[in-house]
């Protein structure tokens, strides 16, 4: 007599909804990576709204879609690092994830200010932005495996965030301008805040502090990357001249000490101090010094790209950047390192003071910046970048108020 088998059962027994829990020392996969690709077409799309809108709200909105397309990527950072990325049900999460950011990426132009003749654009991020968000939920519960802990964290954490948030951003597509970016800062910030509560000594699992470094350290390339791009937007329709070219090679020299500033020391330093906690403390300090604070990274960058490619606009004829592009340059490059000085005090309870003052500095000459050729403004940047550099190459340690010994003794070992 036949028997008429369980799909789902199948399903499991194919391998298909199997979840492989990560190990310490596990990497990056080239899955990961190639979701990764999408988040730079999003960063540009991010940064062309900004510069077509001209204005702090045009920013302010950037930066509302930045944040929720952070969210995004952090989320399936954390599922990745619980299960391989490119193996069973992990992996047909992410292949969905990737079409759908896809999506929410290309109608980032029009998520303020729907074109018509189409779909209704703010809906369309929406549903798929929420959609990410779901599979995220789901594929993460069936890794989570006979972790019962995780699983409730899971629920409790994201299930308390979801809804609300994914309702403020319904409301506020619906509603649409002036409302829109107020009700959808709301629901990112609600996002935000929820999970930050809902995790204090909560249950979710840091299993590779080398995988998590890994992956936010290559988010913070691709967005430098996007920065690069930012140069050859702002000069594509010029014939190539001097001032392009000097230009060019100051905006080169900005990326190239942004890179230093994260990479020379910082990065491996703070993988190595999260790395040597265990349990609730690891996830924590993951939780803050990677998941919340670098989003202020690849803010700054991204804010800083705006202000390169406008002074890449202004480049011929000494033209002045003026405020727009002065407050990108300086505020982004500021936001940038003051960032970097905050993941520091958070993992190895260090003021850097070199990094807080360097970014003090690129917010005072803000006013300076918009009255200067736009070439000159790029040269102070650059300058500003490279004087943190070679000050911490000097002074090292000697520049550290300590507040935390332990901390502190720990940062000194790394």
């Amino acid at each position: 007599m036949s028997t008429i088998k369980n799909p789902f059962t199948n399903l499991r027994g194919s391998g298909l909804l199997r979840a492989e829990t990560s190990r310490e020392g596990d990497r990056a996969t080239t899955l990961e990576l190639f979701f990764d690709l999408i988040y730079v077409f999003a960063f540009t799309q991010v940064s062309a709204l900004m510069s077509h809108g001209h204005d702090g709200i045009a920013v302010l909105q950037g930066l509302v879609i930045l944040a929720l397309i952070w969210w995004s990527w952090t989320s399936y950072t954390w599922l990745a690092n619980q299960a391989h990325a490119d193996r069973g049900v992990v992996r047909i999460g992410i292949v969905l994830a990737i079409a759908l950011m896809f999506i929410v990426s290309l109608v980032i132009p029009e998520t303020y200010d729907d074109l018509g003749g189409g779909l209704f654009a703010p809906m369309v991020f929406v549903v798929a932005y929420v959609t990410v968000r779901i599979v995220h939920a789901v594929v993460y519960i069936i890794a989570a495996g006979t972790d019962a802990g995780l699983r409730r964290q899971i629920i409790v954490s994201i299930g308390a965030a979801v809804i609300p948030s994914s309702a403020l951003l319904v409301i506020g597509a619906l509603v649409g301008a002036p409302y829109q970016v107020w009700i959808w800062l709301v629901a990112i910030v609600l996002d935000l805040l929820v999970v930050y509560l809902t995790s204090r000594g909560g249950n979710w699992r840091l299993n590779s502090a080398t995988h998590f470094a890994e992956r936010h350290n290559l988010v913070i390339i691709l967005a430098l990357g996007e920065s690069v791009v930012a140069i050859g937007i702002g000069v594509g329709q010029l014939p190539v001249s001097t001032s392009i070219i000097v230009g060019s090679v100051l905006a080169v020299a900005l990326a190239v000490g942004s890179w230093w500033v994260y990479f020379h020391h910082f990065a491996p330093k703070v993988e190595h101090l999260v790395a040597r906690k265990t349990g609730v403390d690891r996830s924590e300090l993951g939780r803050d010094a990677y998941t919340y604070l670098h989003l202020a990274l690849v803010a700054g960058i991204v804010i800083t790209a705006l202000g390169v490619e406008q002074a890449m606009h202004a480049i011929e004829e000494f033209h002045v950047l003026e405020l727009f592009g002065a407050f990108a340059l300086g505020g982004g490059i500021a936001l940038y390192i003051a960032g970097t000085a905050f993941i520091w005090r958070r993992v190895s309870g260090e003021w850097a003071l070199i990094r807080l003052g360097g970014a003090t500095l690129a917010l005072l000459v803000i006013p300076l910046l918009a009255v200067l050729p736009a070439i000159v403004a790029l040269g102070v940047t650059a300058v500003i970048v490279g004087v943190v550099v070679g000050a911490e190459q000097f002074f090292g340690g000697r520049a550290k108020i300590r507040t935390d010994p332990e901390a502190s003794a720990a940062a000194a070992e790394a």
